[in-house]
Formats: C-alpha cells, structure tokens, sequence
C-alpha cells in the first residue's frame, strides 16, 4: 500500500485501516547509477558519463525552469529520456553517444516546457554538452504532406506551427516507436 495523500487523486487512509500497517520509510533512487546501467544495457560505451548528464540536466531544470504541474523530472522522465537515447543509439550504433543524449534529452522535454522556459533550457543543453550541436533530420515525405494538410486545411505554415507539428512527431515515436 502506498500512502502518498499529496498525489492528485490519491486520498489519506482512515486512521483505523492505516493503523494495521507498519510504516516503512523510503529513499530517493540514485538516478544517476540507474542510468549509468540501463545505458549499459542499450549498449551505450560512456553510460557512466550519460547517466551524470542526464541527472544534471534534470536537476539544473528543475532548480532554474518554471515549476509546471506537467513538469516531470522523476523516474518517469528518466526512463523515458533513457529509452528514446536507446532507441536512437539502436537506430545509430556508431552515433556519437552524447548528440543521441542529447537528442533524446530535447525530444522527450522540448514538447512539454512553455516558451519562456526553452531558452533556460537551451542554456542548460548547452552548458552541459558543449561543442554538439543537434543534427539536421531528414524528414522525408512528412514536410510535403504536413504542408499539403496545412494548405488544405486552410491553415498557414508558421515556423512555430511546422516546429510543434515535428515536435508532436518526436513525441510519438519516442512513446510508441
């Protein structure tokens, strides 16, 4: 049972029912080791260094960005930073491991921050990974047909629009492959 009454959604239990259990007290994970070995098991060379950068990253937003109610910076963003680097380090086996960090890192969080937080957040990218620079992807035939939706739709082709269209792009290969 876990009793986490702050939670949205949860509820305290009643003083009889939670007297018959014993309380046990919990520790935050070190995240960084979990890293290090699940980038060890992504085959990643420098996971020890990916693991720090990654926690780093984590911990200098959560000090310097916004607090966001869909801000997450636990385990779950973790794993999911952790699992889109494995997925580009498949895709890339010889990929210079921290430009697939670092992809990862701004595929799983540039969607979510709010636009006053991004350049906070470049800063930090850059910082932490200085001298890589994100790649240019080829998209292949998703630019024609977004463009041809656009139009049909009656929209216009803002630069901000196309970037969220992409970035809701990366967002869904990174949940569902």
């Amino acid at each position: 049972i876990t009793m986490k009454p702050g939670y949205a959604g949860r509820s305290a239990l009643p003083d009889s029912l939670s007297a018959l259990f014993r309380p046990v007290a919990m520790m935050v994970p070190d995240y960084a080791l979990i890293g290090e070995i699940m980038f060890f098991a992504f085959g990643f060379e420098y996971a020890k260094e990916c693991g720090a950068k990654m926690v780093t990253t984590f911990k200098l937003c959560s000090e310097q960005l916004s607090s966001q109610p869909h801000y997450d910076y636990g385990m779950r963003a973790v794993k999911t930073v952790i699992t889109a680097a494995g997925n580009l380090k498949r895709a890339e086996p010889e990929g210079d491991e921290m430009v697939l960090l670092l992809r990862a890192l701004q595929d799983v969080n540039i969607p979510k921050f709010l636009s006053f937080d991004l350049p906070l957040f470049s800063g930090i990218i850059s910082d932490l990974f200085p001298g890589k620079k994100r790649p240019d992807l080829d998209y292949g035939s998703l630019f024609g047909v977004m463009k041809n939706v656009i139009a049909k739709n009656g929209l216009q082709a803002l630069p901000w629009f196309v970037d969220k269209v992409i970035q809701l792009y990366e967002m869904i290969v990174v949940r569902h492959g």
